[in-house]
């Protein structure tokens, strides 16, 4: 049996940790863990003609991912991460490669073959970057999972950009910070968080919403009427970048692998939480990845 191909559309970046630069993005850190989990994980996005450039297209070779990385005359982008308990908070640059990706027949090509499409508000802040990738997710093939991580940043987003992800979108994923924002934002305020992602769910006639509130909690809602919640195990973290995004990417791949619906939340929950105990977004995984749900206590029949 092939492999399901995964491939990401958006930022690709240096992030500027305290403890030194780690390649990065949202959509990158989707291809790298669903490459981890079993996928042809390919990273689609835009870097400088500069040092920083010819750096993470290295980096991404040497991590397993595979890539279309056009090259372009603005820079390559970074971002300053500072961490507050381990949250990370970003400071990120404008007007850099990826904001300027080129809509080419390479791109339409690779998009047309992919299992799954991963993409998120910020790889669309540009007027050339959203125009390029909104065309390229129109070249999706039917049953294509197009996983939208809405991935509020700053102010890289409004009403309308997401509204118009959400219609492209088969599976959206959200934090319980920004279901609060987008609850005023499309005016269903005073929702529960379930009558909320219900909302979404048949409002964008979506296959899945995932909820996720960080230590607390996370819940996969299925257009089906099925849903999975399942607690965030207690882990010893380090640091939580690229934490969600392996969520979405092992999620992912376990779904087209034909894993139920508990069954791939579990996997995303597990591995999510070993990605807390490392530093980066990118770590080595081990041979047999620990089960850090049961060593919470939990239990299956815990629904």
């Amino acid at each position: 049996m092939s492999k399901p191909i995964a491939l990401s559309l958006g930022e690709l970046l240096w992030d500027m940790l305290p403890s030194g630069k780690r390649a990065g993005g949202a959509p990158v850190n989707f291809s790298y863990h669903a490459t981890k989990n079993g996928a042809d994980g390919y990273a689609i996005s835009a870097v400088g003609e500069d040092a920083l450039g010819d750096e993470l297209i290295d980096a991404l070779h040497q991590s397993g991912v595979k890539s279309i990385v056009q090259r372009n005359a603005w820079p390559t982008s970074t971002v300053e991460v500072s961490l507050k308990n381990g949250i990370p908070e970003y400071t990120i640059v404008k007007n850099v490669a990826w904001d300027h990706l080129l809509y080419t027949r390479q791109l339409i090509d690779a998009v047309s073959k992919a299992d799954a499409v991963c993409f998120g508000t910020l790889g669309l802040r540009s007027q050339e970057s959203h125009d390029t990738i909104i065309e390229l997710l129109k070249h999706t093939a039917p049953g294509t999972l197009k996983f939208f991580d809405v991935n509020l940043r700053g102010d890289h987003y409004s009403k309308e950009l997401i509204h118009e992800m959400l219609t492209y979108a088969t599976v959206f994923k959200i934090n319980d910070a920004e279901l609060l924002l987008l609850q005023d934002m499309f005016g269903i305020r005073g929702t529960s968080n379930e009558e909320a992602c219900d909302w979404f769910l048949h409002q964008f006639h979506l296959d899945y919403v995932i909820l996720t509130a960080g230590s607390e909690f996370s819940t996969i809602f299925s257009r089906t009427g099925e849903s999975s919640t399942i607690p965030t195990p207690h882990v010893t973290v380090v640091d939580t970048v690229g934490a969600g995004d392996c969520f979405s990417g092992t999620f992912t791949i376990n779904i087209l692998k034909g894993a139920s619906l508990r069954e791939a939340h579990r996997a995303a929950v597990n591995a999510a939480a070993f990605v807390c105990t490392q530093n980066g977004a990118w770590p080595e995984y081990p041979e047999v990845m620990p089960d850090f749900l049961a060593e919470s206590g939990y239990s299956d029949d815990e629904k």
